[in-house]
């Protein structure tokens, strides 16, 4: 049984809680989140700190407490300090290039691929080939870099396509070619 629930969420300084009707926002100087909390899971703040409580008692309601928990830390972390996630581009003549709220692709297809970024997601790009990935919303943050990679994901041959950073990919030999005689 995980613990994760019970750990209390300490709140830092400069940071604004409202709960109110369900839905809580967390205003901090990087910007301002807010998310509905399912009605199973209870939140008390006192004193600079946030309890998740369960309404009832059972195995599901359990399992929200700790999801709830993740979720609120997050939204606290976004707007104290934000969330960076990298990619890296691998393979020759594969690069990109940032335009406003647009990066353009090349990837080994036959036209540059466009990707918009959503609203509350910043880019920058070092040497062509890495990509940094930067907001307050986690989740958010983690949907766009999961589709940036789907776009050419990395291939276990050669390892050419878009990777995160922190990933590693596992090198598969090539064929033997024909024995001489």
């Amino acid at each position: 049984m995980s613990r994760v629930g019970k750990k209390p969420i300490t709140i830092p300084d400069k940071i604004k809680i409202t709960y109110k009707d369900g839905i809580i926002t967390v205003q901090g100087e990087k910007g301002t989140l807010s998310r509905p909390i399912h009605s199973a899971v209870d939140l008390k703040i006192e004193d600079g700190t946030i309890y998740v409580n369960v309404v009832k008692d059972d195995r599901n309601s359990r399992a929200l407490r700790g999801l709830t928990r993740s979720l609120v830390a997050n939204m606290v972390t976004g707007v104290s300090s934000g969330f960076e996630r990298i990619l890296e581009i691998n393979g020759i003549g594969y690069r990109a290039v940032i335009s406003g709220n647009t990066i353009e692709f090349n990837i080994g297809y036959s036209s540059p691929v466009k990707f918009d970024l959503p609203k509350g997601i910043s880019a920058s790009i070092d040497k062509r080939n890495i990509i940094k990935l930067s907001g307050i919303d986690k989740e958010l943050l983690g949907h766009t870099a999961a589709a940036i990679r789907r776009l050419r994901p990395p291939e276990s041959y050669k390892g050419k396509g878009i990777k995160y950073a922190e990933e590693r990919i596992h090198r598969k030999a090539g064929k033997a070619g024909a024995k001489a005689a």
